[in-house]
């Protein structure tokens, strides 16, 4: 019989998996890989490193599964408080998943690109690595648009987790706060000319500390569930 504790440790477990592949794909492979505004040098680093890219498309596509058994867990647990917020906070994060999943097309299309098919030879190759580079500026749009539900989300579950006490404030804080982080990054680029983010990286810092403090919590602690049958 799985325990309540052992419940919530899987949840933290599954979201660990979540950072580390969405770390992977971003930081070590979109981030690494991709040239701003050089379209040539960018195909080359994916031509060069291709088993590295698609393991960035592998880590995504687990990314988007592993996601989903924590989003229920903590569904479980915490609709004992509020519901009705808790079914708004699973449905943005299904069209979020969504979004990104599909936009994950977007990544594959330099593969398509810059392959050796036949049919491709009607275009130079300045031209490939063009539409290639405009291919991941279109998944950068996408992932930040996903990420704006992501980060609603994330306001939902830190003020649920502050209100019940079942983990401490300060962690529902810290998550509330990657939460406003998410909304703020996706903003900046949609306002910022050449969709230009130079907030990011002070951005990335508390939605990584947020995010991360819940997932080990739920991994070592888990869930005070009589304060959450307090709280009903």
């Amino acid at each position: 019989m799985i325990t309540d504790k052992n419940l919530a440790r899987l949840a933290g477990f599954c979201y660990l998996i979540v950072i580390a592949t969405g770390l992977f794909a971003e930081v070590f492979v979109r981030q690494a890989l991709k040239v701003s505004n050089d379209a040539m040098a960018t195909a080359n680093n994916i031509q060069n490193n291709e088993m590295l890219y698609r393991y960035g498309l592998v880590a995504d596509s687990i990314n988007f599964v592993i996601g989903l058994p924590t989003i229920l867990i903590i569904y479980y647990f915490f609709k004992r408080t509020n519901k009705l917020l808790l079914q708004l906070a699973v449905v943005l994060v299904v069209i979020q998943t969504a979004i990104i999943a599909v936009n994950l097309l977007n990544q594959i299309t330099p593969l398509l690109l810059l392959g050796n098919d036949t049919y491709l030879n009607s275009f130079q190759t300045k031209q490939l690595a063009t539409l290639s580079l405009l291919s991941l500026n279109i998944q950068a749009q996408g992932y930040a648009i996903g990420l704006l539900f992501f980060g609603f989300y994330c306001l939902i579950i830190g003020y649920v987790i502050i209100k019940s006490k079942a983990i401490p404030i300060i962690v529902g804080i810290l998550y509330a706060l990657s939460g406003l982080c998410y909304l703020i990054n996706s903003f900046t680029m949609f306002l910022s000319k050449g969709f230009e983010n130079p907030y990011f990286i002070y951005l990335a810092i508390p939605i990584f500390i947020g995010e991360l403090a819940l997932c080990l919590w739920l991994l070592v602690k888990g869930i005070d569930t009589s304060k959450l049958e307090h709280n009903r």
